[in-house]
């Protein structure tokens, strides 16, 4: 089944979009959202696309979340940088440790940008980001982000803009350390890799054929978002551009020279 797809406006999104998709007249888009199936309400897939700064944020984990009076609705996140124009950089984690009051005095006065780690960036780069990691995404990326089902942001510094801020609420929660190398990679130009093994869900790049192992490990309801090729999904043809789910990885046909993303919750 295709997932429906929403277009959302964003201030450091574009006007001219890479194929398939395109911004109607006078729309800035930077995110396309599959809209979440029934079966699988955990997850969230999407596309960023972005020509300036988005806030320095971070995000609660499940328990913050519920303290919060929020419900279990923490947001852990990974990307995948599809493309990246040249110097394009990400923002994660703080380049030292950093107190909550070294924090808010450097929101307050803009300079937590500088105090962020920016990792120039190119296609096929890899983060996982845990909930807590303070963040920012730089202009010139086209990006895939595979996330927890949650819309809990909190801005702790917008350069200026006219949008509100949440300094108590994420300075409570964010982590005032370096991102952990280990959530750091780069895809292989060949093979199946595995990019996500828990806590909240998995993700895995097919290359060409699925594995018996791949079979084994997502032999319960999953998103299938092809990267090149085609894959036929229960009948179905999908494209770059959409997602779908299946109801097992069993239901899903590879294209053998063709690249795809398959997630998961955990259950």
């Amino acid at each position: 089944m295709l997932l429906p797809i929403r277009a959302v406006e964003k201030v450091w999104g574009r006007d001219t979009m890479p194929a398939p998709f395109v911004a109607p007249e006078g729309k800035r888009i930077g995110e396309i959202w599959f809209e979440p199936p029934e079966a699988l309400p955990e997850l969230l897939v999407k596309y960023l696309f972005t020509s300036g700064k988005l806030s320095v944020q971070c995000h609660p984990d499940d328990d913050q979340a519920e303290a919060a009076g929020l419900g279990r609705a923490g947001k852990e996140e990974c990307w995948l940088v599809l493309d990246a124009e040249p110097g394009a950089t990400l923002g994660i984690g703080f380049r030292d440790n950093v107190s909550a009051e070294a924090m808010r005095a450097a929101a307050l006065d803009g300079s937590i940008e500088d105090m962020l780690a920016w990792h120039e960036v190119q296609a096929g780069d890899f983060f996982y980001i845990p909930a807590g990691t303070v963040h920012a995404i730089g202009p010139g990326c086209a990006i895939v982000e595979v996330q927890q089902n949650s819309d809990i942001t909190y801005r702790l510094y917008d350069y200026g803009r006219a949008r509100e801020l949440h300094l108590d609420d994420g300075i409570a929660v964010a982590r005032g350390a370096p991102h952990p190398p280990g959530h750091r990679s780069a895809i292989p130009a060949s093979g199946h890799a595995s990019l996500v093994d828990g806590p909240h869900f998995t993700l895995d790049l097919v290359d060409g054929v699925a594995d018996d192992a791949l079979l084994y490990a997502y032999s319960r309801p999953l998103l299938v978002l092809p990267l090149s090729g085609e894959v036929l999904v229960e009948g179905e043809v999908v494209k770059p551009g959409q997602c779908a789910l299946s109801a097992d990885l069993a239901g899903a046909t590879f294209a053998p020279e063709g690249k795809a993303l398959v997630t998961a919750p955990v259950s």
